[in-house]
C-alpha cells in the first residue's frame, strides 16, 4: 500500500520561504514519478511540480516557475519542494501525489495522495 507522508508546512510572511517534504512508502520509491499538487479555497487542485523517476526532468506550473524547486532523494525515499519568494496567492494544503504505472515523465496524473500540509502566507 502506498503511503505519503508531508511535512513542512506552516505560517510564513509574502517573500519568505518554506521546504516541504514527502515520505513515501510502500514500493520503490525510485522506479516512480513524484509530484506536489495544491488545492486552494474555493478552487480546483493544480498540479504544480513533478521530477521524474530519474531526476532528470522536472516540470513546473507558470505559477510557481522560477520559485519552487522540486528535488528528490531515491535513498532517503522523499521528495522536497523548495517554496522561495512566497505569496499570498499560494496559501493554500499542498499535495504529495505520485504516479500509479511506472513512466519517466515528469508529468503524470496523479493515483496516489498524501493527506496535505497547509501552507499560509501572509501580506
Amino acid at each position: 500500500q502506498v503511503q505519503l507522508v508531508e511535512s513542512g508546512g506552516g505560517l510564513v510572511q509574502a517573500g519568505g520561504s518554506l521546504r516541504l517534504s514527502c515520505a513515501a512508502s510502500g514500493r520503490t520509491f525510485s522506479s516512480y514519478a513524484m509530484g506536489w499538487s495544491r488545492q486552494a479555497p474555493g478552487k480546483e487542485r493544480e498540479f504544480i511540480a513533478g521530477i521524474s523517476r530519474d531526476s532528470i526532468s522536472t516540470y513546473y506550473a507558470d505559477s510557481v516557475k522560477d520559485r519552487f524547486t522540486i528535488s528528490r532523494d531515491n535513498v532517503k525515499n522523499t521528495v522536497y519542494l523548495q517554496m522561495n519568494s512566497l505569496k499570498p496567492e499560494d496559501t493554500a494544503v499542498y499535495y504529495c501525489a505520485t504516479e500509479k504505472l511506472r513512466s519517466w515523465a515528469a508529468v503524470f496524473t496523479p493515483g496516489y495522495w498524501g493527506q496535505g500540509t497547509q501552507v499560509t502566507v501572509s501580506s
